[in-house]
């Protein structure tokens, strides 16, 4: 592991971080992996017993709970209406947006390359199919896929 890629991050007890992962202002519970390739940007938090998987984007705002998997390439976006620029030309900075948080509940799984929309919750137990990408909320203990995600099934 490459302690300059980690800045000014709580990790719990038994962390297990791969090389070349980039992590800044985060949190990382107890007992948590975070593969290779993943970057977890400040203010965001992982919670015990996680599994993130490699290729994994993890933004500013995102909040996942204990137990939690997280499959490969996996990517989380916190902001609805991105831009470059400012509406005077200039590249835009931490000022010219508002974060949109977005939760992954206890004992959710997240399927490789999914793609999770800002501002939605990610219930209880429930599953995000590979490719899936998740535009709302997703109920408590139910399987979710498709482009838009759709419940597919309780469990």
């Amino acid at each position: 592991m490459d302690k300059k890629n980690i800045v000014n991050v709580k990790l719990g007890k038994d962390v297990k971080i791969f090389d070349f992962v980039n992590l800044y202002g985060c949190s990382v519970g107890d007992n948590s992996k975070v593969g290779t390739f993943v970057e977890i940007q400040k203010n965001s938090s992982i919670g015990k017993n996680c599994k993130i998987s490699s290729h994994t984007f993890i933004c500013e705002g995102v909040h996942i709970s204990d137990n939690v998997f997280i499959g490969h390439n996996v990517t989380f976006i916190n902001d609805k209406y991105p831009r470059a620029t400012s509406d005077t030309g200039e590249l835009q900075t931490e000022s010219d947006w508002q974060v949109i948080v977005t939760h992954v509940k206890k004992g959710a799984s997240v399927g490789s390359s999914a793609t999770i929309l800002c501002g939605i919750t990610i219930g209880e137990n429930a599953i995000v199919g590979a490719g899936s990408v998740v535009t709302k909320d997703v109920p408590p203990n139910c399987v979710v896929a498709g482009n838009p995600a759709k419940v597919i099934k309780k469990i």
